[in-house]
């Protein structure tokens, strides 16, 4: 394989990368509406909307901050001037914008009941479609991981074998979305603990795989994703201290 993959067709050429990145969107969303359909949805349609619009506003804001705060340097001497902010993009500043992006779109209109479990396994599918756009890129992507001598070790594109992190991603969010399934079926949960425990169980994993990513550190020789991670983690920190966060009252 090729990295950057570029699908040709004649004298027409696509990226797959912007290809996988448009059917994440259109397949996660046609999904979503499919789970509202058949599941139901305890939010009446205008909260919905507005957790909806509050999420697509913090996830487009999240998401560029975020991503342009990857390397220190291009910071605050960025390439291409203001065009480097909007054209960089990670997924953990998307969630985390999405996040307070509904909490204050929630506030706004004194909507209180939790809005997150119906986004959790369209999320999930999403990502996946992402990543494989992702991995499509190579090293074009910075979402590649460090050299390793490792069996399943990939040349991406710079004759080096790497660890193919964005596959461990779309493995990890498969057993992810098998495991919450489980959960489901085993306890009864409060509204909002399905995606409490997708959020937890995501940033715990793109933390620790940061380890195996070329990163530049802001502090602590951590980068700007992990302490995104790990900010994310201590609002969630609940999770990790009282079952009663997540389980109703028997």
């Amino acid at each position: 394989m090729e990295f950057p993959l570029i699908l040709r067709w004649g004298s027409f050429t696509l990226s797959a990368h912007f290809l996988f990145e448009l059917l994440a969107f259109f397949i996660g969303f046609r999904y979503f509406l499919w789970l509202r359909r058949s599941t139901g949805d305890h939010l009446p349609s205008s909260s919905r909307l507005t957790a909806f619009l509050g999420a697509a506003a913090g996830a487009l804001i999240g998401s560029r901050l975020l991503g342009a705060l990857e390397d220190p340097s291009l910071f605050f001497n960025p390439k291409g001037n203001w065009l480097y902010y909007f054209q960089s993009k990670t997924i953990i500043g998307a969630l985390l914008g999405g996040l307070a992006g509904v909490e204050i779109a929630k506030k706004i209109v004194g909507e209180t009941r939790s809005s997150g479990d119906l986004f959790v396994f369209p999320l999930i599918l999403g990502m996946m479609i992402g990543r494989v756009g992702c991995f499509s890129m190579g090293v074009a992507e910075p979402t590649y991981g460090i050299a390793s001598s490792l069996p399943w070790a990939l040349d991406l594109g710079d004759g080096i074998p790497r660890h193919p992190t964005a596959l461990y991603e779309i493995l990890f969010l498969l057993l992810l979305w098998w495991a919450l399934r489980a959960l489901r079926t085993r306890f009864n949960f409060e509204e909002g603990a399905l995606f409490k425990l997708f959020m937890v169980a995501y940033l715990l994993y793109r933390f620790s795989v940061a380890f195996i990513q070329p990163v530049k550190g802001w502090l602590w020789g951590l980068g700007s994703l992990q302490l995104a991670c790990l900010i994310g983690l201590l609002y969630y920190y609940k999770v990790f201290l009282q079952s009663s966060y997540l389980l109703k009252n028997q």
